[in-house]
Parts: structure tokens; sequence; C-alpha cells
């Protein structure tokens, strides 16, 4: 059975592509993802790999496209201008240039910060659905990922956000450092990660002797890979929480990411006395792009 789309939602984020096929009333026909995230494609690439994913479901004529993430960065399909904070999540729509004339894909544009300088793409979109289900909600966000996130939020609005380049630096120091070896584990202990959280956040300062302790555990006394990598984890997530502190202590709290690195988070908040609203990610971005529509179609 063939599936016509009433409009498309986009999530382009830096390592892959995910579409949904919509109707008219807000619900999803159908969805399909790809491996092309925009740090993988030049930028004359991005409507041939559009259209290679959702062509069985344009419909004759025109059809809108609503996209966030990446896509619209400065290595994106077309770099979108920033809001600048204090700002409503879902300020900007631009429209992407496109040869194909059954496309109108427009961009959600990302939001920045001056002081300290910080940017973001792709989360005001999932901050956004996370609003509309939660109508009249104040206080902090973390979206856990690569480039985990601190947003404030009040009154509607993102007033101050912080990225911590967590995610990024345990693939690196898993995987390309000389902790490689000693971190090589798919398992979980999860006393060591606790105990690793404890220490960070008591001593953020020590961190970077205690990664190297890390490989010399590892040499000297035997220690378990799956120790080693949980200690990893808990040491790396456990400074972040130092830092910001300001963020959650005393905050109302919710997580938007993927299960996998958002039970850390929590686990460790929880550890603080910090319980934490815990949402999905994949439907806070889908809702977040449905606001992104409706509101594109009200300015029509």
């Amino acid at each position: 059975m063939s599936i016509k789309a009433d409009w498309i939602a986009v999530d382009w984020g830096s390592v892959s592509l995910r579409a949904w096929a919509m109707d008219a009333e807000g619900q999803d026909l159908a969805t399909t993802s790809l491996d092309q995230g925009a740090e993988k494609l030049s930028q004359t690439a991005f409507e041939a790999t559009l259209c290679g994913s959702i062509s069985p479901w344009l419909a004759d004529g025109q059809t809108d496209v609503i996209a966030c993430g990446m896509v619209g960065s400065q290595h994106g399909w077309i770099d979108t201008p920033y809001a600048f904070v204090p700002c409503k999540p879902l300020s900007k729509l631009v429209k992407a240039p496109s040869t194909d004339p059954r496309l109108n894909v427009q961009i959600i544009g990302g939001i920045s910060q001056a002081h300290p300088a910080d940017v973001m793409h792709g989360e005001e979109t999932q901050i956004a659905g996370f609003q509309k289900l939660n109508p009249n909600w104040d206080g902090v966000i973390c979206l856990p990922g690569n480039h985990t996130k601190w947003v404030q939020m009040s009154a509607g609005e993102i007033v101050s956000f912080q990225t911590f380049m967590t995610g990024e630096m345990f693939a690196l120091l898993s995987t390309s450092s000389i902790l490689r070896r000693s971190v090589a584990s798919k398992d979980w202990d999860q006393s060591a990660f606790d105990q690793a959280v404890d220490e960070a956040i008591s001593r953020p300062e020590s961190i970077a002797a205690r990664l190297f302790g890390l490989r010399a555990e590892y040499l000297l006394n035997n220690q378990p890979t799956a120790t080693a990598r949980s200690r990893l984890s808990g040491l790396l997530i456990g400074a972040e929480l130092a830092a910001a502190k300001p963020y959650w202590l005393g905050q109302s709290l919710a997580i938007i990411g993927p299960k996998t690195i958002s039970d850390g988070y929590a686990t460790a908040l929880a550890a603080q006395h910090a319980p934490v609203t815990r949402t999905d990610t994949k439907q806070m971005t889908l809702t977040g792009l449905k606001v992104a529509y409706s509101h594109y179609k009200e300015r029509q």
C-alpha cells in the first residue's frame, strides 16, 4: 500500500537522518532512517539524499518538509541564522534552496548564546516538544548526548544554556586514547560508576589523574575492563555535574535523551538527591516538529 504524506517531518543530525510521513491530523504514517548525517554530506548532496529517502511519500504538487538538527548548521544544507537567548525554542524557519518542484523544505534555526558563547541545533525542537506536552513547566532540561546540554527554561523561553562535550570525550578516550584497552568491555559495573561519580563531584580538579589511574589499575591490579569502562563514564559525568551544579541544584529537572545515555545521568543525579522527569527523545523530537509545522501553517 503506497503512502502519500500531507507533510514530512525530518530530524537530520550529524550522524543520521530520520523522517516521518505525516497526515493532516498529525499522525505519523511511516518512518525511515538513513546513516547519512550532515557531517557525511557535502552541501550539494542534501537534496538528493532527502529525495532518495522520502520520494515514495511525495504526492502530486508540492509537499512541505519541516527539518531540524545539523541540517541547518554551517556544515548543513543551509546555514540558518541563530535566535539569541532569551527566546522561544522555535523562533525561526528558513526555506532551503531546492531544484525539485515537489519539495518545500523549511529548516528550524538553532539557538545561540553570546556569553558564554554557545550554540544548539536540534535540541530546541526537542525542548519545544517537551513544552507542548508539559505546558507552563519551568526548570532545567538536560539533553544528554555527544554534546550534553543544560537548558534553563522560564515562562516558555530558553533563558540560558551550557554545553558539555562529555559524550564525545568518552568516545575519544575509550577508542583512541591510551585507555582503550583498559576499557574494552561492553559490560557494566554500576557500583564502580556510582563511586566514580562521587569522586569526580567531590574533587573534579583531580579527574585527569584519576583517568590515568584506570590504565595503572588495569596494568598493575588486573582491574576488570567493565569496571574501568564504568569508572570512565562515572568520572566524566561526575565532572560535568560538578561544573553544571548551578543548573541542577534545587531545580525542577527533566531529561530528554536516549535511554542508554540518560540512565547514567538520572542515576548520578538521584544520588545527589536531584530527581528527574524522564522523557522519550523520539516523541519529543516529533512533537516539536509538529509544533513547528503548526506555526508554519499559521503564518501562511
